[in-house]
C-alpha cells in the first residue's frame, strides 16, 4: 500500500465524523450535569487514550449502565498517537510460525524474567484477536497483496508479529477508537484535569477534577473508575520521546489513596531518539532494516548481539549505543553526544511508504534528508514499564474497591524489566478491553456509597490550594523545580545508574519537594489557568521520581532497562521480585511482591 493510498484511505467519512466532533468539543467541554453537579457514573474512565477509549466501548455494551470518558486534552491526543511501528499479535497472518506460546516467551524474555507469566499468557492470547478486532473496526493497516492486513518483525520478536500502518500506528488506533466512541454516544468530559481520587472507609467515592477552561473545581462521583492517565517519561524533561501530558497524574493520585506503585525504577530508554532533542524515530526503521553505524561506520552492534544485530531488545540496544559513546565511538558532546542511524542502503520507495515520518522528523529537527545522509541518534526516555499496582490481570482491579487500571500508567506486570516493541498498542486494547468488563461487573454489583460531603470537602481543599499557590508573587519558579529533577534523574537515574548518583538523585527530589511547598506559579486567574496546571503536573512528578530513585536503590542487580554497574549481574536469588513503592502521610516505602514463574525458567538472555 502506497502512502498515498494510506492518506486517501484516512479520507473517509468515519474522518469526518472525528474531524466534525471537534467541533463539538471547541462548543462545551462538560456534559451539563457534570458541570451543575448532578452526575453520577457507574464506570468513569480517567484519560482518552488506546486503554480509556477501549475501556469505554467495553464497558458502554453494558446497557443501562452510565460511562464517561474524562481526558485533560481534547480527544486524540493523547501519547497513544505517538506510537509509531506497529501493533503485535500472533495472528499467523504474516508468519504461520508464529504463535501465542513463541508471543509470550518473547515478552518474558525480553522483559528479563521480571513479569508474570500467567499475565503475559493472558495477554499474548487475546492480541491477536485484538488485531482482527481493529480490522472489523475499519483501521488503516498497511495491507499484503491478498488484501490481509501485514506484520513486521519488531525488536526482540523471533517472527513477524506486529501489524501496522505505515509509521503512524497510535495515531490510526487512537481515531479508530475515537469513532467508535462517538457511534456508541459516550460522553467526553474534556480539557478536566484530574486531581485527586476520593475514598470513603476504603472504597471508592468519586473524583475532583479541574475544569481548565473555566479553573472551576469539580466532583464527579462514580461506583467505578478506570485510570488510563499514561505514563511518567516527562519526569526526564530534557530527553524524552514521550508528550508533555505524560505527567504521570493518575499514578501519583493512586498513589496517594494507598495504591503501590509497582517496578517504579523500570523506565525504558528507546534507542533512537534524535539526537538533538529525544524525539522518537520509531523502532519500524531498524525492523525495515537501517543500521546503527558509530563514528567509524561500523555496525556496532555486531559486538551486542551478533544474531539479533540492530532487533535486539530495547535495553541491550540503548546500552550497547551508550557504551559506544563512552568509548570514544560516538560524536559530539555532553547531552547531545550520538551514534548514526543509516537509512541509505533502503529503497526510497519503502521509506516513503512504511516510515514517512521518520523521513520527516529527521528532517525537521536534525536537517538530516535520510536518504543522503545517516541522521545523528542517541537513547532517550520512551516507557513506562512500572505503574499502579494491579492485582487482577483477569479485571484490572486494584487494592481499592472500585479503583481499575490499564494502560501505560498500570503495571499488571507484562512488561517487566523491557517492553518489547509493538507490545505497547496491543496491551493498551487488550487490558483496556479487561478493565471496562471488569469494572462493569464491579458497577452491576455495587451500590453508590459515598457521601457528597466527603467530595465537598476535596473540592473546598482544592479551592483553598489554588488561591494560596496561584496568589503568590514570588518564590521559586515551577519550570526552575521541573529542569532541576530532570537534570538530575537524566544524569543519575538515567540509562546507567550507580549508588552514588541514586542516592545524590534521592537527594535532589527531596531538596525540590521542599522547594514545590513554596513556589511560584505566576498566574493567579482562573480562566485557561495553564501554570496552575503545570504546578499540579511537576507535584506528581517529584513524587513519581521519588518512587523511581528508590526503587533504583533498593534494587541492587542489573536487569533489562535497570543497568547498575557497580552491579553488573543479575541476581535471580535476591531481585526476581517486583518492587511495590507505597506511602503513608509523607513517608514512602519499600516493598516486594515474588515475581509469578510458570512455563519459563529464567536463563540467561542471549541475543
Amino acid at each position: 500500500m502506497t502512502r498515498r493510498t494510506f492518506l486517501k484511505i484516512g479520507a473517509t467519512a468515519g474522518a469526518a465524523v472525528v474531524a466534525g466532533a471537534y467541533f463539538h468539543w471547541f462548543g462545551d467541554n462538560i456534559p451539563a450535569t457534570v458541570r451543575n453537579g448532578t452526575a453520577m457514573y457507574d464506570v468513569l474512565i480517567i484519560g482518552s487514550g488506546g486503554a480509556g477509549m477501549r475501556a469505554a466501548l467495553e464497558a458502554a455494551k453494558e446497557k443501562g449502565l452510565k460511562v464517561a470518558v474524562m481526558t485533560k486534552m481534547v480527544p486524540t491526543r493523547s501519547a497513544t498517537t505517538m506510537a509509531q511501528g506497529g501493533i503485535n499479535g500472533a495472528s499467523r497472518v504474516t508468519d504461520d510460525k508464529d504463535s501465542p506460546e513463541a508471543h509470550a516467551f518473547d515478552t518474558v524474555k525480553g522483559a528479563d524474567y521480571l513479569c508474570d507469566q500467567d499475565a503475559v499468557a493472558y495477554f499474548t492470547e487475546q492480541a491477536a484477536e485484538t488485531l482482527f478486532e481493529l480490522d472489523y473496526f475499519g483501521i488503516a493497516f498497511n495491507r499484503q497483496e491478498d488484501g490481509r492486513f501485514h506484520q513486521r518483525k519488531m525488536g526482540g520478536s523471533t517472527y513477524a508479529r506486529a501489524a501496522y500502518s505505515a509509521d503512524i500506528s497510535g495515531h490510526a488506533v487512537l481515531h479508530t477508537m475515537f469513532e467508535q466512541c462517538l457511534k456508541h454516544d459516550i460522553d467526553f468530559i474534556s480539557e478536566c484535569q484530574l486531581l485527586e481520587i476520593v475514598t470513603e472507609n476504603g472504597k471508592l467515592n468519586g473524583v475532583v477534577a479541574i475544569d481548565m477552561r473555566s479553573g472551576n473545581m469539580l466532583s464527579v462521583p462514580a461506583k467505578t473508575v478506570i485510570v488510563a492517565t499514561g505514563g511518567y517519561g516527562r519526569a526526564y524533561w530534557v530527553r524524552t520521546t514521550n508528550p508533555y501530558s505524560s505527567t504521570g497524574d493518575g499514578i501519583a493520585a493512586c498513589l496517594n489513596i494507598g495504591i503501590p506503585i509497582k517496578d517504579p525504577e523500570m523506565v525504558q530508554f528507546h534507542p533512537t531518539g534524535l539526537a538533538v532533542n529525544g524525539v522518537l524515530l520509531s523502532e519500524s526503521s531498524r525492523s525495515e532494516g537501517a543500521y546503527l553505524l558509530n563514528k567509524n561506520g561500523e555496525r556496532f552492534m555486531a559486538n551486542y548481539a551478533p544474531q539479533a544485530m540492530e532487533l535486539g531488545p530495547r535495553d541491550l540496544v540503548c546500552q550497547s549505543i551508550e557504551k559506544e559513546i563512552l568509548a570514544g565511538r560516538g560524536i559530539g558532546e555532553g547531552l547531545n553526544a550520538a551514534v548514526y542511524l543509516d537509512f541509505r542502503h533502503i529503497p526510497k520507495e519503502r521509506i516513503m511508504e512504511r516510515l514517512f515520518q521518520v523521513y520527516q522528523l529527521a528532517k525537521q529537527f536534525e536537517g538530516v534528508d535520510i536518504l543522503e545522509k545517516p541522521v545523528p541518534i542517541r537513547g532517550t526516555c520512551h516507557y513506562s514499564m512500572g505503574g499502579i499496582d494491579v492485582i487482577d490481570y483477569k479485571t484490572c482491579a486494584t487494592k481499592v474497591p472500585g479503583v481499575f487500571a490499564a494502560g501505560e500508567c498500570s503495571c499488571i506486570s507484562v512488561h517487566g524489566a523491557n517492553r518489547l516493541g509493538a507490545n505497547s498498542l496491543s496491551e493498551v486494547l487488550v487490558f483496556g478491553k479487561t478493565a471496562g468488563a471488569g469494572a462493569v461487573q464491579y458497577a452491576k454489583n455495587a451500590g453508590y456509597e459515598g457521601s457528597k460531603e466527603k467530595l465537598q470537602a476535596a473540592v473546598d481543599r482544592w479551592n483553598k490550594k489554588f488561591d494560596e499557590v496561584a496568589g503568590k508573587n514570588s518564590g521559586v519558579s515551577v519550570a526552575s523545580i521541573r529542569d532541576k529533577m530532570a537534570m538530575t534523574m537524566w544524569n543519575n537515574a538515567g540509562i546507567f545508574r550507580t549508588e552514588s548518583g541514586l542516592q545524590q538523585a534521592l537527594r535532589d527530589i527531596d531538596g525540590l519537594q521542599e522547594e514545590y511547598k513554596n513556589c511560584f506559579v505566576g498566574d493567579a486567574s482562573r480562566t485557561c489557568n495553564t501554570a496552575f496546571m503545570n504546578y499540579v503536573e511537576i507535584g506528581n512528578l517529584l513524587e513519581i521520581a521519588k518512587a523511581i530513585v528508590m526503587g533504583g536503590i533498593a534494587r541492587k542487580e542489573s536487569r533489562g532497562s535497570h543497568s547498575r554497574p557497580d552491579f553488573p549481574k543479575r541476581d535471580d536469588q535476591k531481585f526476581l521480585q517486583h518492587t511495590l513503592i507505597s506511602k503513608e502521610g509523607n513517608t514512602f516505602k519499600t516493598d516486594y511482591r515474588p515475581v509469578v514463574i510458570a512455563k519459563y525458567k529464567p536463563v540467561e538472555r542471549k541475543y
